[in-house]
């Protein structure tokens, strides 16, 4: 199946010259979203993982079903604040300043083997906060899957120096 088929692009937003990957049109189409999650599922066949996170927000809605169709347990990677219970942060930088994310303290057992999703990977400037967050927690990022890849940004790059395997259902030139 070709996700890019499902896939909406937005020219000029958030600001002009982007163009915008919309997953939304994808996540609402049965065929597009199934497709798009069995996809995912077998990038990692035969891959044992005990665990799998997904980063807020639309890596929830994938990464909770990769979770279920491999009868893993999900982590939410969530943005500062958005969690109840005792937590642990990694900041990243942004174009302008900085953000966090979050994890549970008790989220990650030491020596996991973790899956990380997520919809799309540009800087990978979240995914890698991601990656070392789970690691502080004891943790292990295997390897990480997303549906876009955007290479120019280098985000594969970045987290390949990690030594986390990325894979990617689709890519696009241009940001």
């Amino acid at each position: 199946m070709d996700v890019k088929q499902f896939i909406r692009t937005i020219p000029d937003y958030p600001k002009p010259g982007i163009l915008f990957r919309d997953i939304t049109t994808l996540l609402s189409d049965p065929v597009g979203f199934r497709g798009a999650v069995d996809a995912l599922v077998a990038l990692h066949k035969g891959a044992k993982f005990d665990v799998v996170a997904g980063i807020e927000a639309r890596g929830f809605i994938l990464g909770g079903a990769v979770a279920h169709q491999l009868g893993l347990g999900f982590i939410p990677v969530r943005k500062k604040g958005k969690l109840p219970f005792t937590t642990i942060g990694q900041e990243y930088d942004l174009e302008y300043g900085t953000d966090m994310v979050e994890i549970h303290t008790d989220a990650v057992k030491e020596g996991e083997r973790v899956l990380l999703i997520d919809d799309l990977i540009a800087t990978g400037g979240t995914a890698e906060a991601a990656v070392k967050l789970i690691a502080r927690a004891g943790g292990n990022v295997l390897a990480s899957s997303f549906v876009i890849e955007l290479p120019e940004l280098g985000g594969r790059a970045r987290l390949e120096a990690l030594d986390i395997e990325v894979l990617s259902l689709c890519s696009f030139d241009g940001h």
